[in-house]
């Protein structure tokens, strides 16, 4: 698996989740319940990640989208 983005907008992983369930990407969010240990403050970013072989496909639904990826 490779990271796709990183944020700590929940609102883009939601958003970014639906973009790939519509061009049957499957995606894994780490660090989502991070929240409870650092207080809900949201100071720790949350992790996309998807498959190797998805990874291109995935960054251009996101950029076609205006989502930030990571490198």
């Amino acid at each position: 698996m490779k990271e796709l983005l990183r944020t700590n907008d929940p609102t883009i992983i939601a958003f970014a989740t639906v973009l790939l369930d519509g061009e049957d990407i499957d995606c894994f969010v780490l660090d989502e319940n991070i929240s409870v240990l650092e207080g809900s403050i949201g100071i720790l970013p949350r992790r996309m990640m998807v498959a190797d072989a998805d990874l291109e496909d995935a960054r251009d639904v996101l950029r076609d989208n205006g989502v930030s990826v990571s490198r």
